[in-house]
């Protein structure tokens, strides 16, 4: 699938580039569109206090989001919005690169994650109405709650999440 080739790509990429500006311009488009939306990922949890180094700022939002803000991103997008399916996600995706940092949008209507520790693909449950609200950047942005933020990275429990989890417990 186009999406698994894509999506390696983004998330082996090394570094984070020019991610005050990519962060501010994915934040004021979804904000725009009034969509609802939370950091996620490796970003949320350096937000939280984690110090691992970063490719990607990870955003969870609604599978219609990704094709309302398409207009707005098309020359960034690294393909259109597709479903993707790796060994832990299972998701729509839509992948971008800003001035050259990497910004994953993921649809969370029907995503599921795979627990490792149950060895099997569960729902990725969000509630929208729990996120934190932090200051990133200048901006005052929606942020996985801390608690739910742990309980999807003890499930997924690569490296850089179990890392994650002991950095910010």
């Amino acid at each position: 699938m186009v999406g698994d080739i894509l999506i390696s790509r983004i998330h082996n990429f090394p570094t984070m580039k020019n991610t005050k500006s990519a962060f501010n311009w994915i934040i004021s488009i979804l904000q725009k569109h009034k969509l609802p939306y939370r950091i996620s990922g490796g970003f949320a949890a350096r937000i939280y206090g984690s110090k691992r180094k970063l490719s990607d700022i990870d955003i969870d939002t609604i599978d219609m989001a990704l094709n309302k803000v398409l207009p707005d991103v098309q020359k960034y997008a690294l393909h259109n919005p597709n479903r993707y399916k790796g060994r832990e996600w299972d998701c729509y995706y839509l992948g971008l690169r800003y001035k050259g940092q990497e910004i994953g949008l993921m649809g969370v209507n029907h995503a599921k994650i795979f627990d490792k520790t149950k060895q099997k693909w569960i729902r990725y449950k969000v509630d929208f109405s729990k996120v934190s609200k932090k200051k990133v950047y200048g901006k005052i942005v929606n942020i996985i709650s801390k608690e739910d933020l742990i309980n999807y990275k003890q499930k997924i429990r690569r490296r850089v999440d179990i890392r994650d989890v002991r950095e910010i417990s």
